[in-house]
């Protein structure tokens, strides 16, 4: 039997550096698979020393893309150890500055980092422009921005960008490959909301920068509260957000769904037959406050849980006590699997395995990875969108459930099935991106009822915004953690404090878990076993892994170590971890 090696790296369309290695047989099926970071992040190291007060400030620095959501967990974090209880005003900001980065985050990763590896833009060029606007119409019935003319308009940019030879972002893309399956004219449609798209993430945003000060790396968050006290209590403001928040809604509902909806028909034998469904297991720490209650005892948006085997019939609950770290395959040294509250960041790069063919492998029996391994219990796991809607759909939470069925039901009637789609179909690649389809279209309606309790309670008379609380007092011996479901999955900061000072810190964030390597026992991350068992149309295109991995939507963290395509070292860089000032 014979078998070949596929190398991509570095994936592109993702935040940071991500290389994935896969054998396939014969028949061009992927038989194994290896998930690597190439690229170091130590911002932990760098809290030791620090005033916790001023850790959300350098926390939400480890990513470029979803800088508040590490903000707030780190806040929380240490919230949670001092013990204070935030006022019902900075709940609802922080609700509200969080949701935002699910619209502009979700909506950005499925038109401008996964989209392209559905939608064909060469394609594009050859629809009818008529045909394509009647097209939109199956898909909703009230289109956005697919009228003859408007499509036309696009299909006319698009030719200026090919006959100039500047394609820009279109260029090298692996257009013409057997596993489009879009017609010319859904192709269009796609290509259309993709540049909207990139107006409309600007709005969302501003939703962000409304009561966050600016987008990205907000401002108004403190341990105790926010200090966006003047925004809260002008109604003018809240009523641009709210603004912003239903043109940001019309377009989710009839671009986003719609086209969810197109390529989920569409590519429904993969749905059906869960292609890179991996895992199965799910895990949500659950997320987004509802009531004012002590830390993870209030009732939320999304509910925590583990879901195994995909067996939507039981819900296991969730203890944070039972995660930690495996470095088994992962370029860091320590004598056994770590909680946060004790993980230890000791970097040991081992290198990539030299061969005859002068290209260099990942050391796949070694350490091949700057991720670390997470596990839950005894078991690895997936996070992110799908999860929180399958742990919704098992705990029988009633909002989710009828988001999620309402989706089915539609995808169920396109394909003729005449009932609801199985929710089995959820267990793949094509399911991955619906949910996280579903669950932006779910949280652009919440958030209208978050911006109108808001006024409610300001218009009320409460103006607060922030708990005192006595720092000397509170901060000799402290611990404690931030837990959130971030646009990607579950996100934890674990932050130890003495003297006044931080011990300890560590961030375990949705792609370590997801993009990890295999753990001590040998078992797969969620990346790498999603992938087991995809066939490749065109090894030496191979969008089918792209189009899995990117289903994901992989945010890897910045590094300081470089190597090039043979896996020579460019560099090295010493980083001071300390500072006198």
């Amino acid at each position: 039997m014979s078998s070949k090696h596929i190398i991509v790296d570095p994936i592109t369309r993702i935040e940071g550096h991500l290389r994935i290695e896969a054998v396939i047989d014969e028949n061009n099926v992927i038989k194994d698979a290896y998930a690597s970071s190439t690229m170091f992040r130590g911002i932990e190291t760098i809290l030791k020393g620090r005033d916790p007060r001023d850790a959300g400030l350098l926390a939400m620095r480890i990513c470029g893309v979803c800088t508040g959501t590490h903000y707030q967990r780190s806040i929380e974090g240490v919230e949670h150890a001092f013990g204070v209880k935030i006022p019902k005003n900075a709940r609802l900001v922080r609700n509200l500055m969080q949701g935002a980065l699910y619209l502009h985050d979700h909506t950005v990763h499925f038109y401008h980092l996964h989209g392209l590896d559905w939608i064909d833009i060469t394609s594009a060029l050859k629809a009818d422009p008529v045909k394509a606007s009647q097209e939109a119409l199956k898909w909703t019935d009230t289109p956005h921005g697919t009228g003859v003319g408007e499509l036309r308009q696009v299909q006319e940019r698009l030719q200026k960008f090919v006959k100039q030879g500047r394609l820009g972002l279109f260029a090298n893309g692996y257009w013409g490959n057997k596993h489009y399956k879009l017609t010319p004219e859904q192709n269009l449609i796609g290509v259309a909301h993709y540049l909207e798209a990139l107006d409309m993430q600007r709005e969302m945003s501003k939703m962000m920068a409304i009561y966050g000060g600016k987008m990205p790396h907000p401002q108004s968050i403190v341990v105790g509260g926010v200090t966006c006290v003047q925004d809260i209590i002008n109604p003018a403001r809240n009523e641009e957000f709210k603004s912003l928040l239903r043109k940001a809604r019309n377009f989710v509902k009839n671009a986003y769904l719609a086209d969810i909806a197109m390529a989920g028909a569409v590519y429904s034998d993969e749905a059906l037959d869960g292609t890179g469904g991996g895992l199965k297991n799910y895990m949500a720490y659950g997320g987004f406050r509802l009531d004012d209650n002590e830390f993870y005892k209030a009732k939320t948006l999304f509910p925590s849980g583990v879901v195994l085997n995909g067996d939507l019939s039981k819900v296991y609950p969730f203890d944070q006590a039972k995660v930690t770290e495996d470095v088994t395959h992962s370029w860091y040294d320590a004598p056994a699997p770590q909680h946060p509250f004790d993980g230890t960041t000791n970097p040991h790069y081992t290198g990539l395995a030299k061969k005859s063919d002068g290209m260099a492998y990942l050391k796949t029996d070694e350490k091949y990875s700057w991720i670390k391994a997470p596990v839950y219990g005894d078991q690895r796991v997936e996070v992110g969108p799908l999860a929180r809607m399958v742990v919704g759909v098992a705990a029988k939470d009633e909002r989710i459930t009828r988001y999620v069925m309402g989706f089915l039901e539609r995808l169920g009637g396109l394909l003729g099935l005449g009932k609801a789609a199985p929710a089995s179909v959820l267990f793949s690649t094509v399911g991955r991106t619906a949910a996280r389809a579903i669950e932006t279209e779910m949280m652009a309606d919440v958030m209208m009822e978050w911006i109108d309790e808001l006024a409610a309670n300001v218009a009320a008379g409460d103006h607060s915004t922030w708990t005192e609380f006595d720092f000397d007092s509170v901060s000799k011996d402290a611990k404690g953690y931030g837990l959130e479901e971030a646009p990607r999955g579950a996100l934890g900061h674990w932050v130890k404090i003495k003297d006044g000072k931080i011990e300890n810190y560590q961030a375990v964030v949705p792609s370590t878990w997801n993009a990890s390597p295999r753990d001590g026992k040998g078992r797969m991350g969620a990346y790498e076993a999603a992938l087991i068992g995809t066939k490749v149309a065109d090894p030496e295109q191979p969008l089918e892994i792209l189009r899995t991995v990117h289903s994901f939507d992989p945010c890897i963290a910045c590094a300081v170590h470089i190597v090039d395509t043979k896996g020579k070292e460019l560099g090295s860089f010493k980083v001071s971890t300390s500072c006198s000032v």
